[in-house]
């Protein structure tokens, strides 16, 4: 495959295709991704599993897994790694370092990061529930194929023939997966996922990620926070704000509740006016205050009103006319507004 042949793949939209895979959360498709298995497990050269077994979630899996008996040895490594590595090989010898490098960048590259990000969070959740085996837990979820997420590098190979055709099904059909010598276990995919602009888990009404079983994740612009956390910010007063301690928690209730309904809700006043916009600020416990300029669309909305923006800006900030030249990245002696009639 020649980098030409990549970018007439993307052009189809192969790289989309991929992503929508990663982040799929339709119910599995169990008898193609059975068939996945057992072809995965042929093109490895091993006779096919004898039972393949289902969970709601990695942390199903991983709880059924423990209390089976009768798997045998994982053969992750004949299963996934090896073939992996042989595409990997072929690929860097037809192509060269360069090519493979301009290749990864406009196929994997693209995916890898957000989806990496969201299976170490996955893992991480799934080590929580598990405080009394971390070690065990931690091997077992090394030893999974990622199925869905396992969509990055896929993306980089080809999937219609050996010897990644049956890895590429189960990626297509289903989550992650466990493959052992007599028994493979395979995970429906989430029934939730709600990402920000970014590609960080984030939702304030409920789990940023879910499973059928009721696994779930709950975090804000990245960051985990507990079920009860969220459930909270539906109810959140100004006071409340306040109190919280934890600094981080709390620009999280700002983030949610909005910075210019706070000042307005907690009586703050203006520090400053000028004829760019006026200066507020609150005050914090513990963490850097609230500073923001109030501004005045100087274009007016069809019914003739001007739509207000209110901008953060450095707690440092002392004057309305500064805060606006740093939203713009000049300084407030050079800032001149154009003024429009």
């Amino acid at each position: 495959m020649s980098v030409v042949d990549v970018e007439d793949e993307l052009a189809l939209g192969g790289t989309g295709l991929w992503r929508a895979c990663a982040a799929e959360t339709a119910p599995a498709d169990r008898a193609r991704a059975e068939q996945g298995v057992r072809l995965a497990y042929r093109r490895a050269g091993l006779a096919e599993p004898r039972r393949i077994l289902w969970a709601r979630s990695p942390r199903e899996a991983v709880a059924l897994i423990r209390t089976l008996e009768d798997t045998g040895p994982s053969v992750r490594e004949a299963v996934r790694s090896a073939p992996w590595a042989a595409e990997r090989l072929r690929l860097h010898a037809e192509l060269g370092a360069a090519g493979w490098s301009a290749h990864w960048a406009a196929t994997g590259g693209r995916l890898w990061d957000g989806t990496q990000a969201l299976v170490e969070r996955v893992r991480q959740g799934v080590l929580e529930e598990f405080t009394d085996a971390g070690a065990e837990v931690r091997l077992l979820l090394l030893d999974a194929v990622l199925g869905q997420h396992d969509a990055p590098w896929l993306a980089a190979f080809p999937t219609d023939r050996a010897p990644l055709d049956g890895l590429g099904e189960v990626c297509r059909s289903a989550g992650w997966w466990w493959p052992f010598a007599e028994v493979a276990v395979v995970c429906e995919r989430p029934v939730a996922l709600h990402r920000d602009e970014a590609g960080r888990l984030d939702h304030g009404d409920g789990p940023a990620l879910a499973y059928p079983d009721g696994f779930a994740l709950h975090a804000w612009r990245g960051m985990p926070v507990s079920a009860a956390f969220v459930a909270e910010l539906r109810t959140l007063t100004p006071q409340r704000i306040r109190d919280e301690e934890n600094a981080e928690l709390r620009r999280v209730m700002l983030e949610y509740y909005g910075y210019d309904r706070y000042l307005a809700d907690s009586g703050a006043r203006p520090v400053h006016r000028d004829a760019t916009g006026t200066l507020w600020r609150v005050e914090l416990a513990g963490d850097e205050p609230v500073v923001m300029v109030e501004v005045l669309n100087s274009t007016p909305e069809p019914d003739g009103s001007r739509r207000t923006y209110w901008l953060r800006v450095p707690p440092a900030t002392r004057t309305a006319r500064e805060g606006v030249a740093w939203t713009f990245g000049v300084p407030a002696d050079t800032y001149e507004p154009l003024r429009e009639t």
